[in-house]
């Protein structure tokens, strides 16, 4: 075996964890491949099974990005790994031999791609199942692939979120809990299916490649524009759609809790009014959200996000908890309410999405059987979503627009993934917050900024 690699700690960590089934995800130029395929084939020579399975698009993918390049596996394996495209002897596919102390082992070599000869070459079982880039792969492939392999390993970019190779794989594995840190928090969040045994999920980022030089890593980052859909996968390594995203939310725009109370008790800003927004869904199959997001206009015309509560009939399904129906709603909701009035003022105007007409009648007949303090309203959505989007983008630019960090981590996370289409249209998704945000600040729009 070629030596000179480089391993970071987390290389090691992988190579020396033994797990049923592996996903490595993260930024270009993060090492993944390259300590991905050394694994698989020390997997493949240590299993007692003679056959295994190197995947990719096609095999001419594969040939450059894992079999041929440098520090592929004839550079790292020599002598003991010999490559035939056309197939060798009663072999007629592609394959790798390798050898080992206990044996010959045959890898197959397949495209994905080509659903009629992968369809051929499956059958029977399998000792490792290498599949690189398998956010595009074929999802008949990866689900008979999967199941015939006693050791799945899995590559993948960061990809529309939406993809169902995320909640039928991807989103059961867990990262180790002493990674976990380093997996950024966005991801953590969309690991949310039922975990399972022996699915372990890694994020290598650059500082995770112990080969990758300062020069290079400059280089990257000078040729990838901030807030391009090619930054938020490729640098910052995060799932995403569309061509680009729609807000630029940076370090600015946030403000500690602590920081905004001790502002408030010295006097140098006064909030002149509070505002709640509601937007819903019921839907057991999709990761739709119910989001309350409560609002703060400060004197000086600042506009604060305060709070966000969020929840998912989707995820109270899948943990035995009841779902949610229109008359639960109020009383979780003026539960926020109360917790926001004692932490900052009183909101009382609530602004319930107008097309929901079930939440927003049992809200009324809460407050008509049970009193209160709130008024339940629907939601004006006279102002169309492009200058929803032209007045909040022009309110942080000019640093009228502040979160409070430890309150709105689903609002942020949102709009760290709320995407422009390929035809100039916000996307119609990673939206039930800033959903609710709008509809709690559209009412006085004309007091901000």
């Amino acid at each position: 075996m070629r030596l000179g690699l480089k391993f970071s700690p987390k290389s090691m960590a992988f190579l020396r964890c033994r797990a049923r089934c592996e996903f490595l995800e993260g930024t270009t130029a993060a090492g993944k491949t390259t300590v991905a395929l050394l694994k698989f084939m020390l997997r493949c020579a240590a299993s007692n099974k003679k056959l295994h399975i190197l995947s990719g698009l096609d095999t001419g993918t594969v040939e450059k990005n894992i079999i041929n390049k440098e520090f592929g596996i004839l550079d790292d394996f020599g002598p003991l790994a010999d490559y035939y495209p056309a197939g060798y002897g009663k072999t007629t596919q592609a394959h790798i031999r390798l050898k080992t102390s206990d044996g010959e082992r045959i890898i197959y070599v397949l495209g994905y791609g080509n659903r009629e000869r992968w369809k051929k070459a499956l059958g029977g079982q399998y000792g490792c199942v290498y599949i690189d880039e398998v956010n595009i792969a074929d999802m008949e492939y990866l689900r008979e692939a999967a199941m015939r392999a006693d050791y799945l390993l899995a590559t993948l970019n960061p990809d529309d979120p939406r993809k169902p190779v995320y909640e039928e794989y991807i989103n059961h594995a867990r990262p180790l809990p002493q990674w976990e840190h380093s997996t950024p928090e966005q991801i953590r969040q969309q690991l949310n299916q039922s975990p399972k045994e022996g699915w372990v999920h890694w994020f290598f980022g650059f500082e995770d490649n112990a080969a990758l030089s300062e020069e290079t890593r400059r280089r990257i980052l000078e040729n990838a524009p901030a807030g391009s859909r090619l930054y938020r996968n490729k640098i910052l390594g995060l799932r995403g759609r569309g061509e680009g995203v729609v807000f630029e939310v940076g370090p600015a725009h946030r403000v500690g809790a602590a920081e905004l109370r001790r502002q408030l008790e010295a006097g140098s800003i006064r909030f002149a009014r509070f505002s709640c927004g509601v937007d819903t869904s019921y839907s057991q199959r999709t990761q739709d959200t119910f989001a309350f997001v409560f609002d703060g206009f400060l004197e000086d015309r600042r506009k604060v996000t305060l709070a966000v509560r969020v929840y998912s009939n989707k995820d109270r399904a899948r943990q035995g908890l009841p779902v949610l129906a229109p008359s639960d709603i109020p009383p979780l909701l003026e539960e926020f309410l109360e917790e926001q009035r004692g932490a900052w003022g009183f909101g009382r105007r609530v602004f319930i999405d107008s097309a929901d007409q079930a939440t927003l009648a049992e809200c009324r007949k809460y407050r008509r059987l049970k009193g209160g303090l709130y008024e339940y309203l629907p939601a004006w959505k006279g102002l169309p979503i492009l200058d929803r989007i032209r007045m909040e983008s022009g309110w942080l630019a000019h640093g009228m627009h502040l979160f409070v960090e430890e309150g709105c981590g689903p609002l942020l996370e949102e709009m760290d993934c709320y995407s422009w289409e390929a035809d100039g249209r916000p996307e119609d998704g990673n939206d039930h917050c800033i959903n609710a945000e709008q509809y709690a600040w559209m009412p006085y729009r004309e007091e901000i900024g």
